[in-house]
């Protein structure tokens, strides 16, 4: 399985470490469990930040990051190993396997930190944190900042800045490294798989449900542990509906069916969606309204590339959307027109992407300075143009009631424009068809 590399942690920390300011001190707390209901638990996923700046996957631990400290620039408190726990739980590195195989100069137990970390911070004029993200942690730092404010008398020195840590880690995570790309490769390859084989198991009787658990077979058979987020799989009507969830309707002949899935690997993130006929055989009307999201998808990718701007892509689809809605007799008038009036937003209500990496909405600012970013190399992103004509829309012809078509691929900017990780899945109506009558 690709994982990122242990060096690739190092170097993140401290490019991190380099843009902070000295005599300052980042603190970053571990994911919290989360009970699903009574005493069982979620499945644990690590924090993006902290997994981005230690690739530790337990919880009840916190990173501290001081640069210049002689004594070692990466602490990290975690659990001790334990071996009665560990039989019921799972093994733990302790603070041996923390420094061993995680790369902390030093490490304590976290049942130590209200002891030695005022202790770390005293001395220190800025405080970065994750402030906002985890109440229970903001009480704990404070509480440990009051001790020290406590002792000023005694000429402890205070913090005196706070300063939010996710500024500085969230433009980093924005640019993907190559090892980065890497493992969002093989998670889109996975994924692929299991949409390719949604698509082959894909017929009339069975239900919704039926073609996720295709995709969670190909999700765990590659190795992914869990899907990226929850996976819609929307047949007919539900296909108008954009996050989806219920996923138990019955898969009708005659109706399409709209996938939007993917699986992580590494704590890294694809996001595919796939839309095609239960029966294997689009309608007329379903082909035009599929062929224009294509168009506009192709349309988005050529507006990706470095030194354009986040936008353009966005701009392209509503362009092809909107001419191709007027080509159809879906709207009625002048192109610019309706673009201008936002006439295609009842059909077109989401913008064309977002960002993708550790989480599936990825961190990163789209505007800086009140302008759309320019993109630059080693920027991921998705390309998801839609149309969505709900089933109770009057204003149209009864036979486009109730057909929704999303098309979705990750993409990572390169110099020469973009590259699409996500191509393995057909998408053209002629490919598509032609793998569903294979599998007949």
């Amino acid at each position: 399985m690709i994982h990122i590399p242990k060096a690739e942690y190092t170097r993140r920390r401290k490019a991190l470490m380099a843009q902070m300011e000295p005599n300052s001190i980042a603190i970053l707390p571990a994911a919290a469990v989360a009970i699903r209901n009574r005493d069982v638990e979620h499945v644990y996923r690590q924090d993006s930040d902290f997994q981005y700046l230690s690739g530790f996957p337990e919880p009840e631990a916190v990173i501290v990051l001081m640069p210049g400290r002689p004594h070692g620039e990466y602490v990290l408190f975690c659990r001790e190993r334990n071996a009665e726990r560990e039989l019921w739980d799972g093994l733990r590195a302790g603070t041996e396997g923390a420094i061993r195989d995680f790369g902390a100069d030093d490490a304590f137990p976290i049942t130590d930190i209200h002891d030695i970390l005022p202790g770390l911070i005293e001395g220190r004029d800025r405080v970065y944190s994750a402030m906002g993200s985890n109440a229970e942690f903001d009480r704990h730092l404070m509480e440990w900042i009051n001790i020290i404010r406590s002792k000023a008398h005694l000429g402890a020195q205070p913090p005196n800045e706070f300063v939010a840590l996710d500024h500085l880690l969230h433009d980093m995570r924005l640019y993907k490294s190559a090892a980065e790309v890497k493992v969002m490769r093989e998670a889109a390859r996975i994924s692929c798989a299991a949409h390719v084989r949604a698509m082959q198991a894909s017929r009339a009787g069975l239900r919704e449900f039926s073609l996720e658990a295709e995709l969670d077979y190909e999700f765990r058979k590659g190795g992914a542990k869990m899907p990226a987020y929850g996976s819609i799989v929307a047949a007919g009507r539900n296909s108008c509906i954009l996050h989806y969830q219920q996923n138990d309707a019955l898969l009708k002949d005659g109706d399409l069916v709209l996938i939007d899935a993917g699986c992580e690997i590494d704590c890294y993130a694809s996001d595919i969606t796939r839309t095609w006929p239960v029966n294997g055989k689009f309608s007329p009307e379903q082909q035009a309204i599929y062929e224009v999201v294509l168009a506009a998808q192709e349309a988005a990718f050529a507006e990706i590339a470095p030194n354009k701007h986040w936008n353009q892509a966005h701009e392209a689809t509503v362009q092809v959307i909107t001419a191709g809605l007027v080509r159809l007799g879906l709207l009625q008038g002048d192109v610019d027109e309706l673009i201008a009036g936002e006439a295609y937003k009842p059909f077109y209500m989401h913008r064309a992407g977002h960002w993708l990496g550790m989480d599936v909405h990825d961190v990163g600012e789209y505007k800086v300075g009140g302008e759309w970013r320019v993109l630059e190399v080693g920027m991921t992103l998705t390309v998801e143009p839609g149309i969505y004509i709900s089933p109770d829309n009057q204003s149209v012809a009864k036979k486009w009631r109730g057909i929704g078509v999303r098309i979705e691929d990750d993409v990572v900017v390169t110099k020469q424009g973009c590259d699409i990780l996500t191509g393995g899945v057909p998408k053209t109506v002629a490919d598509i068809e032609a793998l569903m009558a294979a599998a007949r």
